[in-house]
């Protein structure tokens, strides 16, 4: 027997205060086709509580790619998986199980300007999102640091920190790539430490760790965050011709 007008009211008003607006649109509907196909009670209840479910679901996705910061243009549909390595590939495949992110463990890509580290990354950073709701967070390095660098002379680096610290992964873009100052890389390796063995990072570097000292201006600080980075990490080594490069020479071929 279909609800009364007031009743119908009353259960809307109680589904409003509830914050269930996927069943509130669709419970009457639901309720219809459980009348014409004798659909027990919970298997009722069951399809309203799913399609609440996958809503959320859904809408908190998109949420967190959002936040993310993420160029949601370099995914896994748009990036040639068959340039990677064999080896590059396996460690690839292992990454998207998003296991590494319970272990803390960190993923650093090296390879030429051009061989596809960042996009690779942001796909990954992607997948983890999508697949199994995890926070990542996307910086370009200097971006990054000069957060951070403000967030110190505005003594709110603690702050700043742990909201970063919030997140399963921050994918740091470019490490090295801008020479920055002895004040700008304390920050970052301020970061570094925090993030030791409590989140992961993804980062990305043009420069092998024998260059590193460049980046963070003294060996003893150098040698501390490359320790810190490799202890519990993955390294994707991508020596690859450049991607824009081979498609720029593709493109020409095809004109001429």
């Amino acid at each position: 027997m279909a609800l009364s007008s007031a009743m119908r009211t009353e259960l809307t008003q109680h589904l409003k205060d509830l914050h269930l607006p996927t069943i509130r649109e669709c419970y009457a509907e639901q309720a219809d086709k459980a009348r014409k196909e004798d659909l027990a009670h919970e298997r009722y209840l069951l399809e309203l509580a799913r399609r609440e479910s996958e809503v959320r679901r859904a809408n908190r996705i998109a949420r967190l790619l959002r936040e993310s910061r993420l160029p949601l243009e370099k995914n896994l549909e748009t990036f040639d998986r068959k340039r990677l390595p064999a080896r590059v590939h396996q460690q690839v495949e292992v990454l998207l199980d998003g296991s590494f992110l319970d272990r803390h463990e960190n993923v650093l890509a090296f390879g030429n300007p051009g061989s596809g580290k960042t996009h690779l990354l942001c796909a990954i950073g992607q997948e983890l999102i999508v697949r199994y709701g995890r926070k990542v967070h996307f910086t370009p390095c200097n971006l990054l640091v000069q957060e951070l660098l403000i967030a110190k002379r505005d003594l709110r680096l603690a702050r700043v920190l742990k909201r970063l610290a919030a997140h399963d992964a921050i994918v740091i873009d470019d490490i090295g790539y801008v020479q920055q100052n002895r004040e700008e890389m304390e920050v970052l390796f301020a970061l570094l430490a925090d993030r030791y063995e409590r989140g992961s990072v993804i980062l990305t570097s043009n420069l092998p760790f024998s260059k590193w000292e460049s980046i963070f201006k003294d060996p003893m600080t150098t040698a501390a965050a490359i320790d810190r980075l490799v202890h519990h990490s993955v390294i994707l080594e991508l020596n690859l011709a450049s991607y824009r490069l081979e498609a720029s020479k593709k493109g020409k071929e095809s004109k001429s």
